[in-house]
């Protein structure tokens, strides 16, 4: 099992920074890659930023040039820096990790989710 710990979510106003952590402990050797993903209020779950299973990156295209994620694989610790932060940024934003298992599908985890408010 893994489970996943978001920090550094909270209030903020628009145009500034806000920086979000995410820490995996137990099996943590079975995962695969990591990343961020949202849930704005009233919609649905969407990948921010991801690492993919060939160590590049993903980022949603509204994230473009504003945010950046990195991480440290050995620990398997992501961070997730928003710059220029927008109202339309504010959602629940929930760490993810893919791993393996005894079976033939890979296994998701999720965080419990951190949430964060951008003002106008």
């Amino acid at each position: 099992q893994v489970r996943l710990a978001e920090s550094g979510g909270g209030l903020e106003r628009a145009g500034v920074s806000l920086r979000l952590s995410c820490e995996a402990s137990g099996d943590i050797w079975t995962i695969r890659h990591m990343g961020w993903y949202r849930q704005p209020p009233g919609k649905q779950r969407e990948p921010v930023a991801v690492f993919t299973n060939t160590g590049g990156i993903n980022y949603a295209e509204s994230v473009k040039g504003r945010f950046t994620i990195s991480g440290d694989n050995a620990k398997k610790t992501i961070t997730l820096l928003m710059d220029s932060l927008k109202p339309e940024d504010t959602a629940v934003y929930y760490c993810n990790a893919v791993g393996t298992s005894t079976s033939p599908y890979p296994v998701v985890y999720w965080g419990q989710g951190t949430q964060v408010t951008v003002s106008s």
